[in-house]
């Protein structure tokens, strides 16, 4: 029940999210912008690499069948055999046994009709059958046409026998020579030079590609911390600007969540996500134009496939974000039970509550646990069923792509070039995806920072307010009225006057409405009616900051924070000096125990001033109040937790730290209230009885039976 009530507390955003989240890139657009070209130049890179893969295996490694072109001696790329031969056609003819020349001169600038294929060009060729190569000679365009198609035909009628190869093309007898590793190393060593110029490039891409993937990664890192950084400073800053009646109604467990597990579930989003959805967008639409422009049948046999990816993603999408929610919801219920049952575990152990509480806990973990497998079911089904429909588009096209190439309709680097970009289209893709299920998490976290972050404060700094050099302490309610909800009212119709340096007691039962005067003195809640001046001033015409900087306020329960004496006394106010620390440690008589401790002043303090006894973390917070010199002095039962002698020292120090100073006391212990100036007796949220103790005595009235009660005791 408890849990539903927790959860129930939640609340639903209503604002467009990613449009808000977008607004943190502002600041830092220039280095996204940067990160964003880095990522698009690897995306480039990463499409260009399957190209000099296909390049190398169809114009060097396959490329054998390539003619190499009889030229003169000074155009040769290679001599084999006496023979000057060149992969590249040349601006003449060249038969072997006489030169012609263009009209315009063998060295003109040859253009691309000169550079084409000549009547009567004579060239050679290489044959692979049966796991060897095989050379042909003085081929003419006809020739070579012929036994192309003769291979094409899958080299029908091939004999081989004392190394010659012998097969009918062109409908003539022809004859090549077996070709051994040393003939085929002079013969081919301009495609070994092209394949290490292309592994050359191919290294230098990756190398590249390498620093500027770690440039992009460091640019993404470090905006993303930043990003990070801002938001977490904002959501604290602004739980420090709501007013008490949040956090009245809001555990510190989920409060803790926002600012820590719900701000670093963002990191992901802005250090990845938002820079990746762009490049795997960019790689799509690289992958799917480069895939038209080689074979568009192909491609379009892929792209049959999208729609059930769209599909697919679009329900995962709906399914998850929902699970996302409810999942960032229990772990901030599980967070804020255990924040309440960590502070309260010195009552769970009194009363032996240490096995319940381990079920209720176990009850919320499982509940957590059952909600996340949820989770891990949707997504488990999710990114296999995107690898089915991937690996189902791949097999296809290997298949269709495959009987391409045995019909010779695509070569075999071409064939690697499109298998390798299916594999790599549909990896963004199933990247999208998974980007969009991190996406979601960032999502439902940023719901809840955004609804913490929209919260008002319902105490609302005055536009132009009413600046006070010094305050003298004069306070006035008049006719005031406050409840904490609705008209379930605290104090009705409540009016008095305090004057600069008097001292004024407030008493009465539990709920009389003693501890919200004091609130409402310091504006930590605002009324509904009536008026609260201070040295005629109406407390909503002042800054928060000058009034309640006015006002030193001493609770019965005591906060220390975890650090020593001195930052408990100083608070991170560096105008303190460490004398007027001292001072007021003096003062208020807190160096009696201060100077028993080992580094005194500098001793260090556990979190809640758990090696303090309450006396001593009294003493402390009279010592911090006094070090910030307030104008009005405000003790709510300050004395209430204190042993005899702790409160001898108070009470000794009182006199002193009370001079010259407005002191509003609340107790339930008249006897250190009786030196008051005036009393005011609160009964349901009115003021029934004022005057001195003595007075109040005569009137016989509420207060004497409070007395009378406590003096039985």
């Amino acid at each position: 029940m408890a849990q539903m009530h927790e959860e129930a507390l939640e609340t639903k955003y209503e604002g467009n999210v990613f449009t808000r989240l977008l607004t943190y890139v502002k600041p830092h657009v220039k280095m996204m912008v940067l990160a964003l070209v880095l990522v698009l130049t690897v995306t480039g890179i990463n499409l260009v690499k399957p190209v000099l893969i296909g390049g190398a295996i169809d114009r060097y490694i396959e490329g054998y069948d390539s003619p190499y072109f009889y030229v003169l001696p000074e155009d040769a790329q290679l001599t084999f055999e006496g023979m000057s031969l060149s992969k590249e056609p040349p601006a003449y003819v060249y038969d072997m046994q006489d030169v012609h020349q263009d009209a315009a001169g063998k060295d003109a600038a040859a253009s691309a009709e000169t550079l084409r294929w000549r009547e009567g060009q004579l060239c050679a060729r290489l044959v692979y059958c049966n796991e060897r190569y095989y050379l042909l000679t003085d081929l003419d365009q006809a020739a070579l046409d012929a036994v192309s198609a003769w291979e094409e035909e899958g080299l029908p009628g091939a004999r081989t026998e004392d190394g010659v190869l012998r097969f009918e093309a062109g409908g003539r007898e022809r004859e090549a020579r077996l070709m051994e590793k040393e003939q085929l190393t002079v013969l081919r060593a301009a495609d070994r030079t092209g394949i290490v110029r292309i592994a050359l490039l191919y290294a230098g891409l990756l190398a590249v590609g390498f620093v500027l993937q770690l440039a992009q990664t460091w640019l993404l890192q470090k905006t993303g911390q930043n990003i990070i950084f801002t938001i977490r400073e904002e959501v604290f800053a602004h739980v420090h600007s709501l007013p008490l009646r949040f956090f009245d109604t809001n555990p510190v467990g989920r409060i803790v969540t926002r600012v820590t597990n719900d701000v670093e579930s963002l990191n992901q989003m802005y250090t990845q996500v938002l820079v990746r959805l762009i490049s795997n967008t960019v790689l799509i639409i690289g992958y799917a134009v480069v895939m038209i422009s080689i074979n568009p049948k192909l491609a379009l046999i892929s792209f049959l496939f999208l729609p059930f990816v769209f599909v697919f993603t679009l329900t995962f999408r709906i399914l998850i974000r929902k699970i996302y929610r409810v999942v960032r919801t229990k772990i901030s219920a599980l967070n804020t039970f255990l924040s309440e049952n960590i502070s309260g575990m010195k009552l769970i152990q009194l009363f032996a509550r240490e096995e319940k509480k381990a079920e209720e806990f176990g009850e919320r973990t499982t509940d957590l646990y059952n909600t996340q497998m949820k989770e891990m079911v949707i997504f488990g089904f999710f990114r296999p069923g995107l690898s089915f429909i991937a690996n189902f588009a791949y097999a296809l096209i290997i298949y269709r792509s495959g009987v391409s190439v045995l019909e010779g309709t695509l070569t075999l680097g071409t064939l690697y070039i499109f298998t390798n970009y299916i594999r790599s289209f549909f990896e963004p893709i199933q990247e999208l995806a998974e980007q969009f299920s991190t996406l979601q998490n960032a999502m439902a976290s940023a719901e809840k920072i955004f609804t913490i972050l929209d919260e008002k404060n319902t105490i609302p700094e005055p536009e132009h307010p009413v600046e006070m050099k010094e305050f003298t302490g004069r306070i006035e309610f008049k006719n005031v009225w406050f409840a904490y909800e609705n008209e379930d009212w605290v104090l009705k119709d409540v009016s008095f006057l305090i004057k600069p340096g008097e001292r004024v007691a407030f008493v009465g039962a539990t709920g009389a409405g003693k501890s919200s005067i004091l609130n409402l003195i310091g504006r930590y809640y605002d009324i509904q009616k009536g008026e609260i001046l201070i040295d005629g001033v109406n407390i909503k015409d002042l800054s928060l900051a000058d009034l309640r900087r006015a006002i030193g306020q001493v609770q019965q329960d005591v906060f220390v924070f975890t650090g020593d004496i001195k930052s408990n006394i100083r608070l991170l106010n560096e105008d303190i000096t460490d004398e007027e620390i001292r001072a007021a440690a003096q003062a208020s008589n807190a160096d009696h125990f201060i100077s028993r401790l080992p580094r005194g002043f500098d001793e260090p303090v556990t979190e809640r001033g758990s090696t303090l006894s309450a006396g001593e973390r009294q003493l402390l917070s009279f010592a911090r109040t006094l070090a910030f010199d307030p104008k009005i002095l405000v003790l709510d039962e300050a004395t209430a937790n204190i042993d005899t002698e702790t409160e001898q020292l108070i009470q000794s120090a009182l006199e002193t730290l009370m001079r010259g100073r407005t002191s509003i006391m609340v107790a339930h212990r008249l006897s250190t209230i009786q030196h008051a100036d005036e009393i005011l007796v609160m009964h349901k949220g009115r003021i029934r009885e004022r005057g001195s103790h003595q007075e109040l005595l005569a009137l016989n009235g509420i207060y004497k039976k409070l007395y009378e009660l406590q003096a039985q005791n």
